[in-house]
């Protein structure tokens, strides 16, 4: 944005180029490309009823599954307790590696500790660069810290439409477990919004 001073008139092409430039951003945040290629796709897959789940065949189903994505995959983990963080982001790599997503897709951020992952999830989250942001750290030792990065990691994705994974080990998880299963979810609810906007384009 260009600067102006007060009373002073804006150049009519600055003001345009901003329009477009605040246009391009909206149609990146909802996946909205001229690229036909990068238009979401609805697939269609019979339900399966393993999760117990009893769906009526009349009705139509959105569902994700754990999949590679259109765009790349942010993950924010904590510098605390190295040891567990490096567990974590081993399975995470391995599930993301499982799915198709190729590294270089994968943006890591560190922040000091647990407290700070909501923030540095929304920060990721607001790029519009990542279809889904998994965030990974320790907050066992303290309830009051793990209470907080869950209720910030949820405004995070609330506030921006992207989905956050809370990836974040309370008191008796296991490391690798949460690190895998957050990664899965994330590309679980990162498929399952790309149904949404592909099914809203289809009626």
């Amino acid at each position: 944005m260009s600067e102006q001073w007060p009373g002073e008139k804006p150049d009519v092409s600055d003001v345009e180029d901003e329009i477009e430039e605040a246009e391009s951003d909206v149609d990146e945040a909802y996946g909205e490309t001229d690229d036909a290629d990068d238009e979401p796709e609805l697939h269609v897959h019979e339900h399966s009823d393993d999760d117990g789940i009893e769906i009526p065949s009349d009705i139509e189903l959105l569902e994700g599954e754990v999949r590679s994505t259109r765009r790349g995959v942010g993950i924010v983990a904590s510098r605390e307790e190295p040891e567990t963080t490096n567990t974590m982001l081993t399975a995470a790599f391995a599930a993301l590696d499982e799915a198709g997503v190729g590294r270089e897709h994968v943006t890591l951020m560190l922040v000091p500790g647990a407290f700070e992952l909501a923030l540095g999830a929304m920060a990721l989250a607001k790029t519009r660069r990542y279809s889904c942001v998994i965030a990974l750290g320790d907050a066992s030792a303290d309830p009051v810290i793990a209470a907080e990065a869950a209720s910030g990691l949820q405004l995070a994705g609330l506030e921006t439409g992207i989905p956050v994974a809370f990836g974040v080990l309370t008191a008796g998880g296991d490391a690798a477990e949460r690190g895998a299963d957050a990664t899965k979810r994330a590309l679980e609810m990162a498929d399952l919004f790309q149904q949404v906007r592909a099914s809203a384009k289809a009626v």
